[in-house]
């Protein structure tokens, strides 16, 4: 008994002396990082765990046939290609050049983006031209320069001869008469791409930890806000929810030393007012994802930073500030997924 006694005794120490560190770690935060961290979610919001979509319910069933289409060299025209090709996983979703190689050997024209996180984004391609990631997936497979495939039908075809996927597509649309066919495979495609999302320390922080950065990532993310960065690289991606003018207060290409001058949304739309006009980028993974912009022109973030002051804001950092904003965008690397 006594010996129960003094048991119940030491936890009960145990328990209050942890609660008075807890309390005084608590005493030590600094009440201007908590007001950041308040803005912030105001900013960004939260970060979900998945990117639903009303119109495509996520299944498990649909996630693993997307995943499988994702890495088959099947939907491209010499078995050579996959989604994953240019948006490889392991990589942060992309190839970390300034071109890909399609099918052929020939290169696109832009850079291909990284596919984490895309399905939060407004819409999809550098100029918007896809609605979300289920459009989006079905663009690449018969783009003659990238996968080649010739026709939505010959992909069709093609995976028809396979039990495998004649099973799977069964289980994963089981309400439909021929299971197989081009808006499941984008839909399967697009449930799988909406549950690549990468949280990061960031996240925590948003969520309430104030100590999650550092006291540079923290001056960091105040310098993003309040020298204008924000203003293109708000929400749940910082980026990717608006359309802006890449060159506002100078020509890009003076900068970025771009080979090509791309004019952006104005060659899908011809409307003047969309010269230069592309979709502000996701800068999650941003350090992870390089070479940057539409051309992927820079291979180095410091410098990109400092591009991007000029062009956009009329700014130029100091070396303080440029280290504070560089040291912030690190801190939005995320996690990948472990089963990638």
């Amino acid at each position: 008994m006594k010996k129960y006694i003094i048991a119940s005794l030491l936890v009960t120490l145990f328990i209050g002396c942890k609660e008075k560190q807890k309390n005084k770690e608590q005493e030590k935060v600094n009440p201007e990082y908590v007001a950041l961290q308040q803005k912030s979610v105001a900013l960004f919001g939260l970060l979900p765990k998945v990117a639903e979509n009303p119109n495509n319910p996520i299944t498990e069933e649909k996630v693993a046939l997307g995943k499988k289409l994702y890495f088959d060299n099947k939907l491209s025209k010499d078995n050579t290609q996959s989604c994953n090709t240019c948006h490889n996983l392991e990589t942060y979703g992309v190839d970390n050049l300034s071109t890909s190689p399609g099918n052929d050997g020939n290169l696109g024209t832009r850079n291909s983006p990284t596919v984490f996180n895309a399905a939060l984004h407004i819409n999809q391609f550098w100029d918007g031209r896809a609605e979300d990631v289920e459009e989006q997936a079905g663009g690449p497979i018969l783009n003659p320069v990238e996968m080649a495939m010739p026709s939505e039908e010959e992909v069709v075809k093609r995976l028809s001869k396979e039990e495998e996927y004649n099973e799977l597509f069964k289980i994963a649309f089981p309400k439909d008469k021929s299971p197989i066919s081009y808006k499941n495979i984008q839909d399967a495609i697009g449930a799988f791409e909406r549950k690549l999302i990468t949280p990061s320390k960031f996240d925590d922080f948003l969520e309430g930890d104030v100590t999650a950065l550092t006291s540079t990532e923290i001056k960091g993310l105040q310098l993003f806000i309040d020298k204008g960065c924000v203003a293109c690289h708000s929400g749940t991606a910082l980026g990717g929810n608006m359309h802006q003018k890449f060159g506002i207060f100078d020509d890009y290409w003076k900068h970025t030393q771009s080979e090509k001058i791309d004019e952006g949304k104005f060659e899908v739309t011809e409307k003047e007012s969309d010269k230069y006009i592309f979709k502000s980028p996701s800068l999650r993974n941003i350090a992870k994802t390089y070479p940057y912009f539409h051309d992927g022109s820079v291979y180095d973030l410091k410098e990109a930073i400092q591009i991007m002051a000029k062009v956009q804001l009329d700014k130029e950092f100091t070396t303080d500030e440029l280290e504070a904003i560089f040291a912030f965008l690190n801190s939005l690397t995320g996690e990948l997924p472990d089963d990638i």
